[in-house]
């Protein structure tokens, strides 16, 4: 496999069309500005519209002739799932390329969306579950379609997921490991999702950034000590590295032509932390084929929606 994959090898993407999540800042940003410069139609699919004009513009003045639109979706409210794939559905009778970008990180308190789940677990992955199957039918069945899941190496956090207290009812709420068993969802999704669909297509794949600098992880930080902050900041220059190279991962899940399906793409340096993106191995706990499928089961049922093999 070339051991150095950039956006130099995204193949022509005209007449295609991608739906992003999270695609107004870092990766899913770096991701929809790269997409729409090699051709493709890409919807910016966001919780706060204003920024997503901001994003929009931004991909237009690299590329003035850049095929962009803003579609309001807010990932914890099944309620604007439903609405916002309506009008997905009008915009577009097709769809290439869904990437299940957006997510939370390590809120510090449990926090209930408007449908009863906690909001980590219920945005990154219980939202996303919803919003693939309400556009299943949209994505022809082809190699070349693709749904790609961002996930983290945070996955290996935590320690086991309790699939029957997702929401932290019964235990002492932990901010790092409810982020974790959330991003171990989304690669017991793409897993699941893999064995159902096979290589026929779509195909279902997962991607994780690294050590990204982004947003979302200054964010996250913030909740920390003065002296954690003061410590990392320090030494965030050597663990992360830019959105830039950080989407590269989820563009190669999305884009190569080599990829197969059930495969998790990230960073090949030190631990998964930064470089160029490879195939690599995502923890034994999301190959567990019964936690894949009890997840599956209980994600039908807590969303009201199903994906048919």
């Amino acid at each position: 496999m070339r051991q150095r994959w950039s956006t130099d090898d995204i193949p022509d993407q005209q007449g295609r069309t991608a739906v992003i999540t999270g695609a107004n800042t870092g990766i899913g940003f770096e991701t929809a500005k790269a997409l729409a410069v090699r051709g493709a139609a890409v919807t910016l699919a966001v919780r706060d519209p204003a920024q997503g004009k901001r994003a929009a513009e931004a991909i237009t003045a690299t590329e003035p002739t850049a095929q962009v639109r803003v579609q309001h979706l807010d990932l914890s409210s099944l309620a604007s799932i439903r609405s916002a794939t309506a009008e997905i559905r009008t915009e577009h009778p097709r769809i290439d390329l869904l990437i299940n970008n957006a997510g939370v990180m390590y809120t510090p308190r449990r926090t209930i969306t408007a449908d009863g789940f906690e909001l980590q677990m219920g945005t990154n992955h219980l939202g996303h579950f919803a919003l693939t199957a309400l556009l299943w039918d949209l994505l022809p069945p082809d190699p070349a379609s693709r749904v790609v899941t961002v996930s983290s190496a945070g996955h290996r956090m935590g320690g086991p997921i309790d699939v029957d207290d997702l929401d932290w009812q019964r235990r002492t709420y932990n901010k790092t490991a409810a982020y974790g068993h959330s991003k171990l969802a989304n690669l017991l999704f793409t897993y699941e999702l893999h064995r159902r669909v096979g290589n026929g297509g779509p195909l279902a794949l997962a991607a994780h950034p690294g050590g990204a600098d982004t947003t979302g992880s200054r964010q996250a930080m913030a909740h920390n000590s003065l002296l954690t902050r003061t410590a990392f900041a320090a030494i965030r220059p050597l663990l992360l590295q830019s959105p830039v190279m950080g989407a590269l991962p989820v563009l190669r899940a999305a884009t190569d032509p080599q990829a197969r399906g059930g495969q998790y793409y990230g960073p090949r340096g030190f631990q998964q932390s930064k470089g160029h993106p490879i195939a690599v191995q995502s923890s034994a706990a999301s190959h567990d084929p019964e936690l894949q499928r009890r997840l599956w089961n209980l994600s039908e049922q807590l969303t009201g929606t199903s994906i048919p093999a």
